[in-house]
């Protein structure tokens, strides 16, 4: 009987959530590796696009990246021609971070190879399928999208 608690698991939601996450991930961190980033980099620079220029402080706390991490992929970004951290308008004593033209047009990249990416994880739903799937994520997961 050592499969009744296996077949038990893999009937909770929040098991095949987890599946389907970390399918999701493994997918997009194939397409985001495959333009040179990691699934962190994407996310720091999605979210300098929208919140530039940002205090790096605010970034961190915007991503829930550790600061300590948040300054790796900063260096990363930065050294690769990314992102600009300079003194912080509001408050001359913070650094700023702003994405460069480079960084814009790769993170348009990656936004695409992203997407296709989604577009593989739920190649087995219908169009309809999908939109409810969205609509049911966005309210299980207690965002407003």
């Amino acid at each position: 009987m050592p499969e009744a608690p296996l077949v038990a698991i893999r009937s909770l939601p929040s098991w095949l959530l987890g599946r389907a996450a970390a399918r999701g991930r493994t997918l997009v961190a194939r397409a985001l590796a495959a333009e040179g980033l990691k699934m962190w980099h994407h996310v720091v620079l999605s979210a300098v696009r929208d919140l530039a220029p940002v205090a790096q402080a605010d970034l961190g706390r915007g991503v829930g990246l550790d600061p300590k991490d948040l300054v790796g992929v900063l260096n990363d970004l930065q050294a690769a021609g990314h992102i600009v951290r300079e003194p912080d308008p509001k408050d001359r004593r913070k650094n700023a971070v702003s994405l460069t033209a480079q960084g814009a047009w790769l993170l348009e990249r990656c936004e695409r190879a992203a997407r296709a990416a989604n577009e593989e994880l739920l190649a087995p739903l219908s169009a309809a399928e999908r939109d409810q799937f969205m609509d049911l994520l966005i309210r299980i997961s207690g965002t407003d999208g």
